[in-house]
């Protein structure tokens, strides 16, 4: 779950990145680092997602941007359905 987490952050932060760049001063050499990273972040949060065994999580982790943010708060939360 560690993985996920620093994936997360790094998915999160990211995109920060560049919808800050993307609405000030949209300056290329950002984007060109900050687009790949979230790229891998993203993909990271999937496949670490599905390592998962709860289904809430895996399609959590589908949303870009905030996806693994969610998938780890569905992680924490205590499982409501019954066995």
């Amino acid at each position: 779950m560690t993985g996920l987490r620093v994936a997360a952050a790094v998915e999160a932060l990211s995109i920060t990145v560049l919808l800050a760049n993307l609405a000030t001063v949209h300056w290329e050499q950002i984007t060109s680092v900050a687009g790949p990273l979230h790229g891998m972040a993203y993909v990271t949060v999937i496949a670490l997602a599905f390592t998962q065994s709860s289904p809430d999580v895996r399609w959590r982790a589908f949303l870009p941007g905030v996806g693994g943010v969610l998938a780890l708060r569905r992680l924490r939360a205590p499982s409501t359905r019954k066995s």
